[in-house]
């Protein structure tokens, strides 16, 4: 049947699920007592000396491959390193690597040190590595020559690792070790930690709408967990060669490039460099990709691009996470490449738990089913279970193990976001869903990003997902904006694709478009063409920003 692994063990993925509701019925999570990701996958994987790990390269044509015993062999050392200036089990250490093959050996080495990895994205500012160096605790930081200053006033870390890039001389800037000559004077050989299925193994921090960043903090059991998202919705095979293009502060890096993939035997490409869409459609060709994973926004630009040059014969999947996919973009990516996007939901706080999967129908818009092992519920206004039909908060039922242990040092937050009802305690995720007769989930928007105009209450995806099948639109967002007749009307943040330009005939033109393709009550009454939009560190376009403006008088 298909089902959980029994053991510790990064054992052969269940063959492929064929039928969702018959895995969903019989699937038990079985988490072992005690798990370490080094040793219980990346090491088991390293029995087969040849067997490739990961395949790095850079925009220069730079290349290196590596198996999982040199994986192995290179945390191993790290581990040590670690040990020899006293950071251990339960230590905080920072990773602020770009995609370098630097950062898996980071990563693999702290857990197996029984470290607590924070991986962050190189977009931080010195303020931004203050923060996270003092909220948690960190004693050891791991980043290149380029981005040192950045730990300037980071003056606790007791262990400080600096990865030689090309824009700085060969050699370590003072206070700071090099990470390839330190980790030469270490010795192969290093016990791993034991950890509980409850110790506390990673670390993300993420932005809430207000304060300052959360620092989310994840079990061994969670990381064990993991996997099933890539038994079934990545579909990965130990024969599969995956490309996910996350940034290495994600945590959908965590899942996608390397404890997803690893946990299935896959092998992993990792690029360094920037953003071009063919060169995308060049890579996936030349290193025969079978799954790819990107956001979006990215997926937003590929779609735009001929890559009918390019043998793309490997391919035989492709997903996305981290922002609503709008079906039109699902139905060019087939029409273009001749394999299906899976759209997939999940938050830092719980990694993935709705998904559409290969077995399985795609509605048009709709985030897909939930995990299997997975139980979720729609909770009312009135913190009561919502009517079928009826949208609601999205609430994962617990125990589960992919749910974070809590918010690092807040209680009173992590409390929070935990509810009963009748028997049950559930999850918050703070996102508004509904569902649909045969079980599939579409998302609505954040709780306070519906709109609620004149008794209609709108979700902003549906708006968006409308407008970007437009010729003229490259990406949009819709928000509440105060109207003294209807209390809120639905204004659309529009950014225009080439050659097109602002104007009133257009917006009317847009208007229009909606009014056809969805109910005529959710067309955006007010248009503003944009340059761009606000975003996070990893993509997600802040609506929230732009409705305040609009509530602020500034819009």
């Amino acid at each position: 049947m298909d089902g959980a692994s029994h053991a510790p063990t990064p054992a052969v993925p269940p063959p492929r699920m064929t039928d969702y509701a018959a895995t969903a019925r019989a699937f038990r999570w079985q988490v072992p007592e005690r798990f370490n990701f080094a040793r219980d996958v990346v090491d088991r994987w390293a029995a087969d000396p040849d067997k490739p790990a990961l395949t790095w390269c850079d925009a220069s044509g730079a290349a290196q491959t590596f198996t999982f015993a040199e994986i192995a062999r290179l945390s191993r050392r790290f581990a040590n390193l670690l040990a020899t200036h006293g950071v251990g089990r339960g230590d905080r250490v920072i990773v602020m690597l770009p995609r370098l093959p630097q950062w898996q050996v980071a990563m693999v080495g702290a857990l197996r040190a029984g470290a607590v990895p924070i991986p962050c994205i190189e977009m931080l500012t010195e303020r931004d590595v203050a923060y996270r160096v003092a909220h948690s605790g960190a004693v050891a930081a791991v980043t290149t020559a380029a981005n040192v200053g950045k730990f300037a006033g980071a003056e606790r870390l007791r262990l400080r690792l600096s990865v030689h890039d090309a824009t700085v001389p060969v050699g370590a800037p003072p206070g700071w070790l090099d990470l390839t000559a330190a980790l030469a004077a270490q010795p192969d050989e290093c016990e791993p930690a034991d950890l509980a299925a409850d110790e506390p193994a990673i670390m993300y921090y993420t932005s809430g709408s207000t304060g300052h960043p959360k620092g989310v903090t994840h079990a061994a059991r969670a990381i064990w967990a993991w996997r099933v998202s890539a038994w079934y919705w990545l579909d990965l095979k130990p024969d599969d060669l995956m490309w996910c293009t996350a940034d290495t502060g994600w945590s959908k890096a965590g899942t996608s490039i390397l404890f997803g993939p690893w946990s299935c035997g896959a092998h992993v490409l990792f690029y360094n460099g920037p953003f071009e869409p063919l060169r995308r459609f060049e890579l996936i060709a030349r290193h025969r990709v079978s799954v790819f994973c990107a956001a979006a926004t990215e997926l937003r630009r590929l779609i735009a691009e001929d890559p009918s040059a390019f043998d793309l014969t490997a391919l035989r999947l492709a997903v996305s996470a981290g922002e609503t996919v709008s079906p039109e973009v699902v139905r060019r990516w087939r029409a273009l490449t001749g394999v299906p996007l899976l759209d997939g939901y999940g938050q830092t706080e719980t990694l993935m738990t709705v998904l559409n999967y290969p077995c399985m129908p795609v509605k048009p818009g709709a985030m897909g089913r939930p995990l299997p092992g997975t139980e979720v519920a729609l909770v009312d206004g009135r913190g009561g279970l919502a009517a079928r039909g009826e949208a609601g908060q999205l609430a994962i039922r617990l125990p589960n193990p992919q749910v974070m242990l809590g918010y690092w040092q807040d209680e009173e937050r992590s409390a929070a976001a935990r509810v009963r009802i009748g028997a049950h305690e559930y999850w918050l995720t703070g996102d508004v869903v509904r569902m649909d007769e045969d079980g599939y989930l579409f998302y609505e928007g954040r709780g306070d990003d519906v709109i609620n105009s004149a008794g209609y209450r709108i979700g902003p995806t549906e708006v968006e997902n409308a407008l970007i099948e437009h010729p003229a639109v490259q990406e949009s967002a819709a928000v509440a904006s105060p109207d003294a007749e209807r209390g809120e009307v639905v204004k659309a943040f529009v950014v225009l694709r080439t050659p097109y330009e602002p104007s009133e005939r257009l917006a009317r033109e847009l208007q229009e478009h909606v009014k056809r393709v969805t109910a005529p009550y959710k067309y955006p009454r007010r248009i503003e063409f944009v340059a761009d939009l606000p975003k996070t560190a990893s993509g997600k376009v802040q609506r929230r920003r732009l409705r305040d403006r609009e509530f602020s008088g500034r819009g």
